[in-house]
């Protein structure tokens, strides 16, 4: 029977660890199996309805199930909330859209119970998944994690903002990477991180099979995906939570 989800025993938790004491962010390059790591990438890029997310604003965020955008009237939705967020941006304000599959929501309102996606959660939820974040983070209060499918498709992004939920529990962000693995710099939807002056001070491309935590808040964004990327920036992404 094959496995979904395995974890690397080889991990250099310790090397990690100092990573992320001292700069608050990490990457963990494969993080998984190789094996399990082909067979989430399989379930993400075959077996997911992609719907989509747009905001423009903190207090406009919204979210398409793909049978709504389907529709004549949905589809004409998501275009107004796609130039929301588009008309935000050029003002210089926080705005976001790509593709996702909010797990999450999908298990609470049973869109599909036992599915894969609510297994992969699961996993990412177990006590090994999480010992790992707490070995990595040095937060032993982490006890559970949300998450969503994301892909970013050319015209995608997510704009600069910093997180600051952590009145919520919200203590790490997690991106666990499937991009291709010959994803090319010119291709965007690169993992940026700003200091206080919008300086560029780290970024992370995007990787199959890489696993990134960073502390919030976090000046961060996901940069521009262009017109000529391929389609294949996919994750799972979500919150490491305390509460």
């Amino acid at each position: 029977m094959k496995k979904l989800f395995e974890l690397n025993p080889a991990l250099d938790r310790a090397a990690l660890a100092r990573r992320f004491a001292t700069h608050g962010r990490v990457q963990v390059r494969d993080v998984l199996t190789p094996e399990t790591a082909r067979e989430v990438a399989t379930v993400l890029a075959k077996g997911t309805p992609w719907g989509m997310a747009t905001g423009a604003g903190d207090e406009n965020r919204q979210s398409f199930r793909l049978e709504e955008i389907r529709t004549p009237q949905g589809a004409e939705r998501v275009n107004a909330a796609a130039m929301g967020a588009q008309n935000n941006s050029a003002r210089g304000e926080y705005g976001f859209r790509f593709a996702h599959y909010p797990i999450l929501t999908a298990i609470q309102e049973r869109w599909d119970p036992g599915g894969p996606h609510e297994i992969l959660l699961e996993h990412i939820n177990s006590e090994s998944f999480m010992a790992l974040a707490r070995d990595v983070t040095g937060m032993a209060n982490l006890i559970k994690a949300d998450g969503q499918a994301s892909l970013f498709a050319p015209g995608h992004y997510l704009g600069r903002h910093i997180d600051s939920h952590v009145a919520e529990g919200w203590e790490v962000a997690y991106v666990l990477n499937f991009a291709p693995p010959d994803w090319h710099p010119d291709w965007g939807g690169y993992l940026l991180f700003l200091d206080d002056e919008g300086d560029v001070v780290e970024g992370f491309r995007p990787r199959f099979n890489a696993l990134n935590l960073f502390k919030v808040p976090q000046s961060h964004l996901v940069s521009y995906v262009p017109p000529f990327a391929p389609i294949g920036r996919i994750a799972v992404t979500g919150w490491l939570r305390s509460q």
